[in-house]
């Protein structure tokens, strides 16, 4: 891979972790920071200097060598502004930090800025492409696809209230956080029919003021079903289960992976294959080869998913109900005859 292929912007943690990946790949990197303390604790962690100061002006350096890949993984506040500018400056291909955007208002501002440049922008749902998650998705394919998925997104509320994040990341926690376990539950359940969620918790946490206890359930086109329980005021973790014809697959922790069968109650361990995973964040070698070399590129979703996603995260998120353009249709056709 010829030097300098693709730009890094942000330089704090997530962009470290990156750096161990792309390192692994022997792929070369431009790398634009922010302020001089995170670029000076990316320097002592790998070696090479970010750029500082603001973004116009370091991208105006690189005068017409702009790569046409791109890493955005700057503060979730910051991730549809940059993403924006990116795809108006001429770069071809992100991979851009979850959630892209962080209601669905910022969403819609985001795709009406990216879809007249041609970019194409995916999301960085690492999580996808672990071990574990990988062995699931084989067994799925063994077993004759999945009959239905329970899915758990608690979150430690006292824990997060200690973090010092701005209000406006907690108001919108939901999307930049909880969503790691929905995209993998949607991931496993397809398209959706109709989905229908109720709330309840109102002022039970202190910095998410709204709803902290979250319970309801979606239909897939195939008639797959799934659940949802998720309480931000209780003790939890987060959790996902998917059920086929022959076995439970339990990821909790999600990189982990149990499996009991009709054998009897044992839940017994599945053997992964980590060599990916070793020195890196779990499945994170693998989501870059996706997006660089398109190795299981059906799994890394797009912007233009993850829009849709969010419309269901929005209603899990704030309660009451949706249904596919497509079954509204079939029912008001019903409904006539």
């Amino acid at each position: 891979m010829e030097e300098h292929k693709i730009l890094v912007v942000g330089a704090g943690n997530m962009a470290q972790e990156y750096a161990r990946a792309l390192d692994r790949l022997q792929i070369g990197s431009v790398v634009l920071g922010r302020g001089a303390e995170s670029a000076a604790a990316y320097h002592a962690a790998t070696g090479v200097m970010p750029g500082t100061g603001p973004l116009e002006t370091q991208l105006d350096a690189l005068d017409g060598q702009l790569p046409e890949n791109a890493i955005v993984t700057v503060n979730a506040m910051h991730l549809a502004e940059v993403t924006s500018m990116l795809a108006a400056r001429g770069v071809r291909r992100m991979l851009v930090e979850k959630p892209a955007a962080l209601d669905l208002a910022e969403m819609d501002r985001l795709l009406a800025a990216v879809r007249p440049t041609g970019a194409k922008v995916f999301l960085a749902y690492n999580r996808r492409f672990m071990a574990s998650v990988r062995r699931a998705r084989q067994i799925v394919a063994e077993d004759g696809g999945v009959l239905s998925i329970k899915a758990d997104f608690s979150e430690m509320a006292r824990r997060i209230a200690q973090l010092g994040k701005p209000q406006r990341e907690l108001d919108t926690w939901f999307y930049g956080n909880s969503s790691h376990v929905l995209d993998l539950a949607f991931h496993f359940l397809g398209p959706v029919r109709r989905l229908d969620a109720l709330t309840a918790g109102t002022g039970l946490v202190s910095w998410h003021p709204g709803a902290s206890i979250f319970s309801g359930s979606a239909e897939a086109e195939d008639g797959a079903l799934m659940s949802w329980h998720a309480n931000w005021a209780a003790p939890g973790r987060w959790g996902l289960e998917v059920l086929t014809p022959e076995r439970r697959l339990i990821l909790q922790p999600l990189e982990q992976l149990r499996v009991q069968s009709h054998a009897g109650f044992p839940e017994v361990p599945e053997e992964l294959d980590l060599t990916d995973e070793t020195g890196v964040k779990p499945g994170l070698l693998r989501q870059l080869r996706a997006f660089l070399f398109g190795d299981e590129a059906e799994n890394l979703p797009d912007l233009e998913e993850q829009a849709r996603n969010m419309q269901h995260y929005d209603v899990i998120r704030t309660g009451g109900s949706w249904q596919s353009q497509a079954s509204l249709g079939t029912a008001q056709r019903a409904g006539r005859g």
